[in-house]
């Protein structure tokens, strides 16, 4: 497995055992696929992630942006990923019903020393887009921590840091 995807997985593991928000409302979500600049995950809609229509929330689209967007920056290295600065979502058509996956393909747009750009797509099993969002993350701070890595530039490497898995 890729250096990059098992320390986008360990941050991603952090989130949960904070037991924040991000544990609480979809602790099932799964990385498939990290490489520098770009995540892919997937959620299976549990009947908590819908509104009372019976469809995903758009609050679950939307918290997702955000954590996913934290994902992203964590894949170019960076432990702690920043606080948002803007975030938001646009929904094209229902993103399913309990029982349901929701697929995502997040990107990193744009990283300066200050501001990191994310964009995720939120696909319907059938590959359609359902969703997209936007999150925008002050990161000035956060480039520094110690558990930060340098990844190689095909992320296949941790060149330095501590890589523990």
């Amino acid at each position: 497995m890729a250096a990059c995807l098992r320390f986008t997985r360990r941050v991603w593991k952090n989130f949960l055992d904070t037991k924040g928000h991000d544990a609480q409302c979809f602790p099932q979500l799964q990385i498939h696929n990290a490489t520098p600049g770009y995540v892919e995950t997937s959620l299976k809609v549990e009947q908590y992630n819908t509104n009372r229509v019976g469809t995903v929330h758009g609050g679950l689209v939307l918290s997702l942006t955000d954590t996913l967007g934290s994902l992203a920056v964590a894949t170019k290295g960076q432990f702690m990923t920043g606080v948002s600065t803007d975030i938001g979502t646009s929904f094209v058509r229902p993103a399913g019903r309990v029982g349901d996956v929701l697929y995502t393909k997040t990107t990193l747009t744009g990283m300066g020393k200050q501001l990191a750009y994310t964009r995720t797509d939120f696909l319907d099993a059938k590959g359609q887009l359902v969703a997209y969002g936007y999150h925008t993350k002050y990161i000035g701070k956060s480039s520094v921590h110690a558990n930060n890595v340098t990844l190689s530039e095909d992320g296949e490497r941790v060149l330095e840091g501590e890589d523990l898995d």
